[in-house]
């Protein structure tokens, strides 16, 4: 009779064990996903706006050499990632393929200009700083006009703005939460044993002889979660920057263990802080007032 209550608790206790672990590893799972994505959404962000070009549309009357000082000029620019020439022909092209017709047999000449792709670095991308750029370069008599895709530049910024406030309030919704379920599932697990909290407490321990071994085992429990955690972000991180490799997530290696220590630190001191308040409840109960 004694062996099967032993074993009935026995199980008992490894199923409060196996509970807590398992919510504290979604939850801080979700939270380091979360996490990840907050700190890599500027240089989502930035890929992004690194792709869009100002297009310096040149004369039919200039100059090799002063087309190639341009690029080089511009190349050389503190705002400017890249300058690509795009020959006539090589634009005829592309818009030949875009459209599925050769326009230029129909027309019989090639009406399009030589020009000049900039792609700019993502803190110059915006409509204010990519207006002053162009107006400065069209002012070189060889250029017949300078072009960007205002309406897209202004609602990608927005966008970006938009889509980084909420992911920011969801992560700190998603942090509440997180210390919410880890707190309940730890209170749940010291909830389980309160009468032997209580029994020691009446044989002569004192408070930190007890609190100690329930704060020990659920900073253990943290420590597991937060390994199973880390492991599932590891498994994600690698999957995107394998899927998207151009994005380049994985190379911030600094960026990365932040989050990754982040995470572990604070699978540690939910655990211990809930663990803590969770015993020190039971503690300051009178014995009548278990069983509520």
């Amino acid at each position: 009779m004694s062996s099967s209550f032993e074993k009935y608790q026995k199980n008992r206790l490894i199923s409060s064990y196996f509970s807590v672990v398992l919510s504290t590893t979604l939850v801080l799972f979700l939270l380091g996903v979360l996490g990840l994505l907050v700190l890599n959404t500027k240089k989502v962000a930035d890929y992004y706006k690194e792709k869009i070009a100002l297009t310096v549309y040149l004369k039919d009357s200039a100059k090799d050499v002063e087309i190639k000082q341009l690029q080089k000029t511009l190349a050389l620019a503190a705002y400017t990632k890249s300058a690509d020439f795009v020959s006539k022909e090589t634009a005829a092209a592309n818009l030949t393929e875009d459209i599925g017709e050769d326009f230029v047999n129909y027309l019989g000449e090639n009406p399009l200009l030589n020009s000049l792709d900039v792609y700019m670095n993502a803190q110059f991308v915006s409509g204010e700083q990519m207006e002053t750029i162009a107006a400065e370069i069209a002012e070189k008599n060889f250029v017949s006009e300078v072009s960007f895709d205002k309406p897209l530049v202004s609602k990608l910024n927005a966008n970006i703005k938009r889509v980084g406030l909420g992911i920011l309030i969801t992560c700190i919704f998603f942090s509440l939460i997180a210390a919410l379920l880890i707190n309940s599932s730890i209170r749940l697990s010291v909830y389980a044993k309160r009468f032997t909290i209580k029994t020691m407490q009446m044989v002569g321990a004192t408070k930190s002889f007890i609190r100690k071994p329930f704060i020990w085992n659920s900073v253990k429990m943290g420590i597991i979660a937060a390994i199973l955690a880390l492991a599932g972000m590891a498994g994600v991180l690698y999957y995107v920057n394998k899927s998207l490799p151009q994005l380049q997530l994985a190379n911030d290696k600094v960026l990365i263990g932040s989050v990754f220590a982040g995470i572990f630190l604070i699978g540690v001191l939910i655990t211990w802080i809930s663990s803590f308040f969770a015993t020190q409840r039971f503690l300051n109960l009178r014995t009548d007032q278990l069983y509520y």
